[in-house]
């Protein structure tokens, strides 16, 4: 699955100008356990589908990843559990949850490039971003981090650190979960079924 979605990135490969803020600042550790706290809440940003909202699926369980399309392992890595785990899920099980990818690299991450990314992970994904000025804003309030790194020796010109959690909300709208980077399939489907409950 992860070598199918390394070479689509590379036919996905586009160049545009860097357009991303430099870096969003985490205030809490990208390590171990994460206390939720004041963090989630409501956001509206761009897809192929137009402006979405974290609202329009209120009543369902959503499963967020912050992430970008050219990431070569950390992304993938996460997101083929999270597919694992969504193929787990029983039919009326799946009638009540969204998974969204939200990419951190707008300059790059057009909604017609997400939309045929996250395709690969679950056919029912939205893919979403947004300008800088609206992307960070959703981004500070999960609690999440990005920074742009120079490659002076690639085509790609840049990569991007970032946090690779998901977040597991609720159907009322409040985030429940925030799970670790490599969480396995197993702990992402307790975590979405217990918010489902």
């Amino acid at each position: 699955m992860i070598n199918l979605v390394v070479k689509a990135l590379l036919l996905l490969l586009i160049s545009s100008p860097l357009s991303a803020a430099d870096a969003v600042l985490n205030s809490t550790s990208k390590e171990g356990p994460v206390a939720i706290g004041e963090r989630g809440g409501n956001f509206s940003l761009f897809g192929k589908q137009g402006m979405v909202s974290l609202s329009d699926f209120k009543g369902k369980v959503v499963a967020i990843y912050f992430g970008y399309t050219k990431c070569p392992d950390v992304c993938p890595t996460n997101l083929s559990f999270l597919s694992s785990a969504i193929a787990q899920l029983t039919p009326t099980e799946k009638k009540h949850f969204q998974s969204i990818f939200i990419s951190v690299d707008p300059g790059r991450d057009s909604p017609d490039v997400l939309a045929d990314y996250v395709k690969f992970f679950d056919p029912d994904m939205i893919g979403l971003s947004a300008a800088p000025d609206d992307l960070d804003p959703v981004v500070i309030q999960y609690g999440a981090f990005y920074e742009k790194v120079p490659f002076s020796n690639s085509a790609l010109m840049y990569g991007i650190d970032h946090t690779s959690e998901t977040y597991i909300v609720g159907p009322d709208g409040k985030l429940r979960t925030i799970l670790p980077h490599a969480s396995n399939s197993k702990k992402i489907l307790e975590s979405i079924r217990k918010a489902l409950k």
